[in-house]
């Protein structure tokens, strides 16, 4: 079996095919909850929002992405339909004195990455994507998701496991979402055309999976912490947010903007149908961790 993965060409809707995992459920419209009396317009320091980011990862509530928006001086947190209004209140208080730093925003649906079966490759009861292909030397591998990675040892093309597509060798999560599979099946084959890139707000970008295909949209923000919901759940940080949509099977696919690649699917909330909140595990991160090159 081909396994192929270059959105950039027309073989991107049967490359995407071949590797899935979840993302997400459902998401409507996001919208921003009014500030408490004491969000004044007082000025916060760099270090102020700093610690104000932590006392919001200490808070441990569950459902809500975070972020230092310099450019306003606030930490945005943006809290999905399962937290509670006294779970907003205890992310204020966890702040003190400083809770007028953050800015509360809406959106529907539950962050949350998610495992589906279907027609993708399978590890561990489990269908996860590919994200890139990279090498090492003279050794190839493909980046995915490390949600992906901790729940199976060997992937293969097939839910029976007939065939073998090797072994996963590294997973980082929760933490970071990243992790590397090497292909262990020489009649496999693994075409590139990518090179690793930053993204950027307002980045026009697209993602692959095999539920949905290929869909596009805007980066929204960088340097994103989420914690996810539920089993499997758990906090990570450095994320890119978008408004691309995602839906179960999408997950650990890949975020790119032409041959640029920027971004392995981690989580989030929404369906294709009514849009939502997708976030990624930045490539250059898990290239570097790893010592491989995307090609």
């Amino acid at each position: 079996m081909r396994i192929k993965r270059n959105p950039s060409r027309s073989h991107i809707a049967r490359s995407a095919r071949i590797f899935a995992v979840a993302v997400g459920m459902v998401a409507t419209a996001t919208f921003t909850q009014p500030a408490a009396a004491s969000a004044s317009p007082q000025d916060y320091s760099a270090s102020q929002l700093s610690q104000v980011s932590d006392a919001v990862e200490r808070s441990a509530v569950e459902g809500i992405a975070w972020r230092v928006d310099e450019a306003s001086g606030r930490v945005v947190v943006t809290a999905d339909s399962s937290v509670s209004r006294a779970e907003i209140a205890k992310i204020r208080q966890s702040a003190g004195d400083k809770a007028g730093a953050i800015r509360v925003e809406r959106a529907s649906g539950v962050f949350a990455p998610l495992v589906s079966a279907g027609d993708a490759i399978y590890g561990g009861g489990y269908r996860c994507s590919l994200g890139f292909n990279v090498v090492s030397g003279s050794t190839y591998y493909f980046l995915t998701a490390g949600h992906c990675g901790d729940v199976a040892n060997t992937w293969y093309t097939n839910s029976s496991h007939t065939t073998l597509i090797g072994p996963t060798v590294g997973s980082s999560y929760p933490g970071n979402d990243y992790a590397l599979v090497r292909y262990d099946n020489t009649s496999l084959t693994h075409p590139g055309g990518f090179t690793v890139a930053d993204a950027y707000v307002g980045e026009s970008v697209k993602r692959t999976g095999s539920t949905t295909g290929t869909h596009s949209g805007t980066v929204t923000a960088l340097n994103v912490s989420v914690r996810y919901v539920g089993k499997g759940g758990g906090t990570v940080s450095g994320m890119i947010q978008t408004t691309v949509c995602a839906e179960p099977g999408d997950s650990g696919g890949p975020l790119y903007d032409g041959s640029k690649a920027l971004g392995i699917t981690s989580g989030g909330s929404g369906d294709c149908r009514s849009g939502g909140t997708t976030f990624y595990q930045p490539v250059r991160e898990a290239a570097n961790a790893y010592g491989v090159v995307v090609y």
